[in-house]
């Protein structure tokens, strides 16, 4: 067995290709993760010109829930193409130092821009605008947050509804989730969660 998986190792084959790496910081890093400049409003133009939506998302070091995050569901394809064609990802650090600009302009740090947005819950994932709203705190202006870890099909589900602008309907994102689940059993689509 050793012997089988030397010869994969040489030949290439890395059975955590695509994991995340482990930044200095002591966050999980996504290989397509945006590196931005933190002025949110600059990131929804910029997300927007690519025909996509800004997520920003709050991990912490340390997080077992981040870190499940992107070993299960930011590895699982479905969900890591889907999110990929669809938003642009910005990861802040809950009690990291960058500069952020708000989108009133004040000027934060990560985790000053965590306690005036109030999110205290690693991970966070915030959901922005298409349009970049001006004299609005982020807390203000995102049209969904998911605070905490999920299982794969709410994490999946809250993406698809946001980028379904079901935050316009009348349909609640609990009512969709589950609408959506009824459908893919229905279908004979659905895994285990």
């Amino acid at each position: 067995m050793l012997r089988i998986v030397l010869l994969f190792l040489a030949l290439g084959w890395n059975p955590v290709a695509g994991a995340a790496e482990m930044g200095d910081d002591g966050l999980h890093k996504e290989d397509w993760f945006s590196i931005t400049f933190r002025d949110v409003a600059e990131d929804i133009v910029a997300a927007k010109g690519e025909g996509k939506r800004l997520v920003i998302i709050f991990e912490q070091r340390g997080c077992i829930y981040c870190r499940e995050m992107h070993e299960k569901l930011l590895a699982d394809p479905e969900v890591r193409d889907f999110i990929k064609a669809n938003f642009k990802v910005v990861q802040y650090n809950m009690f990291g130092d960058e500069e952020v600009t708000d989108l009133d302009g004040e000027m934060l740090t990560e985790k000053t821009a965590a306690r005036k947005w109030g999110y205290v819950f690693t991970p966070t994932i915030v959901f922005l605008p298409e349009e970049a709203p001006q004299h609005v705190s982020v807390r203000d202006a995102a049209v969904a947050t998911m605070p905490g870890a999920f299982g794969k099909w709410t994490f999946l589900n809250m993406f698809r509804w946001v980028h379904e602008k079901g935050y316009q309907k009348d349909e609640h994102f609990q009512t969709y989730h589950a609408r959506v689940i009824q459908e893919m059993r229905a279908a004979g689509r659905l895994d285990a969660e």
